[in-house]
């Protein structure tokens, strides 16, 4: 069973149920969703919401580990991306040599603000949190406490591992980022990090045609045929 925690924004719900629809339609195996909402993690999250925290998950992500009992290996996943090719090609990329695994980008955002006039900061590591393979037993610092109480830089640049060495690194094609990296035909899986499809603004932007039917796709339901 493949378990992946994918953050949920309810400003961005229709890009959650899509990942998870391409998700599906490419797997080879089994696979067990969790969405990371805010309504339902309760008394885990406590800390408050950050001026420069562009969507809900940005610090509940860290709580997989725990949410998987620091056992077995769980992914994470932003929801503003799309799944092109079968997940468990990623999945078994798991190597025991590392604590967490991710693309590890060289990502410096030129623009001021992204989807929904949210603030783009600019730091070190920025998006390899994104996309991240946990080895669930070797990240028990990611304790609830830790998670609400450490800073976004301590979470998001890997502070809570004793050295960088712990962090494997994944191919490229896992983490596209749309509008910053090249146009790539054959990625993996696309992130709409600026925008998605799903923002007007958005609509043409790299993979939009192809997010637009997965959505359809999604949404398919076979009627009965009526009898004359």
């Amino acid at each position: 069973m493949i378990r992946i925690f994918i953050g949920f924004d309810p400003r961005e719900t229709v890009a959650w149920h899509v990942l998870t629809h391409s998700i599906m339609s490419h797997a080879s195996e089994p696979v067990a969703f969790v969405p990371l909402a805010l309504d339902n993690l309760g008394a885990l999250m406590w800390r408050e919401r950050h001026a420069l925290q562009s969507t809900d998950f940005s610090f509940s992500r860290f709580l997989t580990p725990y949410l998987s009992d620091y056992a077995g290996w769980s992914l994470f996943m932003d929801s503003d991306m799309l799944v092109r090719d079968d997940v468990a090609k990623l999945w078994a990329l798991r190597d025991d040599r590392y604590a967490v695994m991710c693309v590890q980008h060289v990502h410096v955002p030129k623009e001021a603000v992204k989807f929904l006039d949210q603030p783009q900061t600019g730091y070190g590591k920025k998006n390899w949190s994104s996309v991240m393979l946990f080895n669930n037993a070797r990240c028990r610092a990611l304790t609830p406490e830790y998670v609400n109480t450490a800073t976004g830089l301590q979470l998001h640049q890997f502070k809570w591992l004793d050295g960088d060495e712990q962090i494997g690194e994944l191919p490229h094609a896992w983490n596209h980022l749309v509008g910053y990296d090249a146009p790539e035909p054959a990625a993996s899986n696309v992130h709409f990090t600026i925008g998605g499809p799903y923002f007007e603004e958005y609509a043409s932007c790299e993979h939009s045609a192809e997010w637009f039917a997965q959505r359809e796709s999604m949404l398919r339901v076979v009627q009965r045929e009526r009898k004359s």
